[in-house]
C-alpha cells in the first residue's frame, strides 16, 4: 500500500479542517466568478472572494454545461472569458440553489442543495473506536486528499496462504468524500505480505450516497442540519460498525482467496507477457506510464499468471503519486483478477490469430 499520513497526523488534520469549514446555501444569481490579476475567484455576494480548487471548476463547468475541453483551455489561456461566460450563465439561472463547500478561503465543492453532508471528522470518529476494538487490527495506511478520505484497517488475525509463502491478511477500507466525489464505502481488503500489496474489493461493499432532502440556510446563506437529518445520519452511522466487522468476516474472506488461489492456475505464455499486459491496460484504464510499471512489476516478480498479473498491478499502486489514483488501482487489481474467464481467453490469444 502506499503510505499516507500517520493516524496522529490524520486525526489533527481532520480536528482542524473542523474549525476551517464553511458551508453556504446560495441562489447561484448571488455568485460570481472574478479574474482580477489573471487569478480566477469566486465571490458570495455581500462576502469575500475565495479561491477555487480544480474540483469546483470541474463541478461549475458541469453545473453550467460546459464543455469540459473549453472550460480547462480558457481557464489556462483567457481566464476573463472563462469568467464571462461562467457569469453570463450564472445570470440566467438567478434562482436555481447550489450548496458551495468551503474551507480555509477556497471553494471546493458546487453541489446541489440536497446534498447530505456526511462529514470525514464523523466518519473517522464513528470508524477509529471500532477498529480498536477489534483484536491484532489496525490502520495499515490513511491519506486525507482534496477529494477523499481513506482509511485502510488490515487484521492480521485473519489469514490466508495463497500458495507456498505466500500469506494475505483479511482488511477494510473505508473512504468518504465531502465533496461529491463518491458516497461513503466500506469494502474489504486483502493484504499481502510479501510486497506490501493492497487489494480492495468489490464484494459485498456497503454504500451510502449524500442525498437527501433540501438543505436550508440562514439569512448569512449558511446551512444548518435539523434534528432529522441529524438522527438519519446518526443510524446510518451506527450501521458502520457491522459492515466494517463484516468486511473482513472469514467466510468473505474466504471467498476472495478462492478467486487469488484459482488465478494463480491461469497462465500466460512468456511470449505472450508484453501483449497481455497492454491490452489489460487499455481494457482497464492504464496509462501508458503505469502500464510499463506494471510489466516491470510483473517481469520482477516472475509469476506468469493472472494472480501475478493482478499483483503487478498493485505493486505499481505504489509508485504513482496520487493517493487517490493508487487506491483506484489497487480496486482495478481486483476487477482484473476477477474478470470473465472470455475475457481473460481475449487478451491472453495470440495476435492475428482467430
Amino acid at each position: 500500500m502506499k503510505e499516507g499520513k500517520t493516524l496522529q497526523e490524520l486525526a489533527a488534520e481532520l480536528e482542524r479542517q473542523q474549525g476551517a469549514k464553511r458551508d453556504l446555501i446560495v441562489h447561484t444569481g448571488a455568485l460570481s466568478m472574478d479574474a482580477s490579476g489573471n487569478h480566477l475567484a469566486l465571490r458570495v455576494q455581500g462576502a469575500a472572494k475565495c479561491s477555487i480548487n480544480d474540483i469546483a471548476h470541474r463541478q461549475i463547468g458541469q453545473y453550467l454545461k460546459i464543455p469540459a475541453t473549453y472550460y480547462d483551455r480558457i481557464r489556462a489561456e483567457y481566464p476573463e472569458l472563462l469568467a464571462q461566460n461562467v457569469n453570463g450563465w450564472f445570470a440566467r439561472m438567478p434562482d436555481s440553489k447550489r450548496m458551495l463547500r468551503t474551507m480555509d478561503g477556497t471553494a471546493r465543492a458546487l453541489l446541489s442543495d440536497r446534498y447530505r453532508r456526511i462529514d470525514n471528522y464523523e466518519v473517522a470518529s464513528a470508524v477509529l473506536p471500532i477498529i480498536s476494538r477489534m483484536d491484532g487490527a489496525g490502520v495499515e495506511s490513511c491519506e486525507l486528499t482534496e477529494s477523499r478520505m481513506y482509511l485502510k484497517v488490515v487484521n492480521p488475525r485473519v489469514t490466508a496462504e495463497i500458495k507456498k509463502g505466500d500469506i494475505v491478511q483479511a482488511g477494510v477500507l473505508i473512504s468518504n468524500s465531502e465533496v461529491g466525489m463518491g458516497s461513503v464505502n466500506v469494502k474489504p481488503l486483502v493484504y499481502r505480505l510479501v510486497c506490501s500489496n493492497g487489494m480492495i474489493a468489490e464484494d459485498g461493499k456497503l454504500r451510502k450516497y449524500h442525498v437527501g432532502r433540501a438543505n436550508e440556510s440562514r439569512e448569512d446563506f449558511s446551512i444548518y442540519r435539523d434534528e432529522t437529518i441529524q438522527a438519519d445520519d446518526k443510524a446510518f452511522l451506527m450501521k458502520l460498525e457491522d459492515s466494517v466487522k463484516a468486511a473482513v468476516d472469514q467466510a468473505r474472506f474466504s471467498a476472495i482467496v478462492d478467486k487469488m488461489r484459482e488465478a494463480t492456475e491461469a497462465k500466460i505464455e512468456p511470449k505472450q507477457v508484453q501483449q497481455v499486459v497492454e491490452l489489460t491496460s487499455k481494457e482497464f484504464g492504464i496509462n501508458e506510464s503505469e502500464s510499463s510499471g506494471i510489466l516491470g512489476h510483473l517481469a520482477a516478480g516472475g509469476d506468469l499468471s493472472l494472480y501475478g498479473l493482478a499483483n503487478a498491478v498493485t505493486r505499481q499502486a505504489q509508485d504513482v503519486a496520487s493517493y487517490d489514483r493508487s487506491t483506484d488501482l489497487e480496486a482495478t487489481g481486483y476487477r482484473i483478477l476477477t474478470m470473465s474467464p472470455a475475457l481473460w481467453r481475449s487478451l491472453t490469444r495470440e495476435r492475428g490469430s482467430r
